[in-house]
C-alpha cells in the first residue's frame, strides 16, 4: 500500500515532464513556422516585382526598372517605378489577380495606384477570395503617363492565422493527452489495486473488509458494516491522525444525513474489539480526530 502511495507522485512527476517537453517541441516548431516568414515574406516581394514589370511591358516600357518593393507596414507593400509609365486598368487588374493567385497566402487584397506628387488615389480596388465581394472601379481608359505607385495591402490572416492554426491543433491532442492522464491517476477513495481482496495487516490482526472480520490466533471477530467502514479508513492511514468531520463525512454523508454522537460509540465499539492486540488502538487526538496507533 505504501508502495503503492509512493508511485502515483512519481507516475505524475514523469508525465508531467513528458508534456512539458512535448510542450516545447511544439513551440520550437512554432518558432520554426515564424523563421519561415522570412521566406514567403520574400517569395511574395518576388511576386510583386513582377507584377511591375509586367506593367512596364504593357506600356511599351522594356528598359526601364521596378524599384525594390518596400514593406510599408505590416502586410503592405508599395511597388515604385524608376520612370514615368501608363497603364490600363483591366489588364492592372487581371494582371495582379492572375500573379498574387500563385501565393496560397493573399486570398483577400486591396490596390491602391497613387500618384507620386501627392500619393492621391489615382485608381483603385479590392479582390477576395469570395469573388461576390469584388470590389472593382469602372475599367475605363488607359491612365496618362505619369509617375505612379502601386500599394497592395493584404488581409492580415494570411501567414500569423496560418502559424497560430498550426500551433493551436498541436495543442488540442496535449490537451486531450494530459486530461486522460490526470483522470487515470486522480486519487480514489476505492481500495487500492495493491489490495485487490481488502485485506489489511493490523499488528497481529489480519482485517478483512469484504468479510467484515477480525481474526488473530484463529479467533474470529465479527464486525458491522459501519464498524467495517470506520476501522477501513483507519487502515488506510495507520498512524495518521484523521479529522472527526472526514469519518463523519465519510461514513454517513452518503446516507443524506451526518451523525454527531454515533461516531463516538462506533470508536467504542471498535476500541473493545482491537483489545486482543495491544499493539493495535484507537487514540483521540485532541481537537483533531482519532488515528489508529499500530505499535512496532
Amino acid at each position: 500500500m505504501l508502495y503503492r502511495k509512493n508511485l502515483l507522485p512519481d507516475k505524475r512527476k514523469n508525465m508531467a515532464v513528458s508534456l512539458l517537453l512535448l510542450f516545447i517541441s511544439i513551440i520550437c516548431v512554432a518558432f520554426t513556422i515564424t523563421g519561415n516568414d522570412d521566406f514567403d515574406f520574400a517569395r511574395r516581394e518576388v511576386l510583386l516585382r513582377r507584377i511591375g514589370h509586367e506593367i512596364l511591358l504593357q506600356s511599351n516600357d522594356s528598359t526601364s526598372r521596378v524599384l525594390p518593393v518596400k514593406k510599408i507596414a505590416d502586410n503592405e507593400y508599395q511597388i515604385s517605378f524608376e520612370n514615368a509609365f501608363t497603364f490600363q486598368p483591366d489588364l492592372l487588374v487581371k494582371t495582379t489577380q492572375r500573379l498574387l493567385a500563385k501565393d496560397p497566402l493573399a486570398s483577400d487584397y486591396v490596390v491602391n495606384v497613387l500618384n507620386c506628387a501627392n500619393a492621391s488615389v489615382a485608381y483603385g480596388y479590392a479582390i477576395s477570395k469570395n469573388k461576390k465581394d469584388d470590389i472593382v472601379a469602372c475599367i475605363g481608359r488607359r491612365q496618362p503617363i505619369a509617375c505612379y505607385m502601386i500599394n497592395i495591402k493584404f488581409k492580415p490572416t494570411g501567414i500569423a492565422t496560418a502559424k497560430n492554426g498550426y500551433f493551436l491543433s498541436a495543442l488540442l491532442p496535449l490537451a486531450f493527452i494530459g486530461f486522460i492522464f490526470l483522470r487515470s491517476v486522480k486519487p480514489r477513495r476505492a481500495l487500492p489495486d495493491s489490495q485487490p481482496t481488502g485485506i489489511f495487516t493490523l499488528g497481529s490482526m489480519t482485517f478483512d473488509t469484504e468479510a467484515r472480520k477480525l481474526m488473530i490466533n484463529g479467533q474470529t471477530i465479527e464486525l458491522t458494516k459501519t464498524e467495517s467502514r470506520v476501522l477501513r479508513i483507519f487502515a488506510l492511514s495507520p498512524n495518521e491522525a484523521i479529522e472527526r468531520s472526514r469519518l463523519q463525512k465519510e461514513i454517513w454523508e452518503d446516507e443524506g444525513v451526518i451523525v454527531g454522537r454515533s461516531l463516538d460509540m462506533f470508536i467504542s465499539k471498535l476500541r473493545k474489539k482491537l483489545e486482543l492486540d495491544p499493539s493495535v488502538k484507537i487514540v483521540v487526538i485532541r481537537g483533531k480526530g482519532y488515528k489508529l496507533e499500530i505499535s512496532s
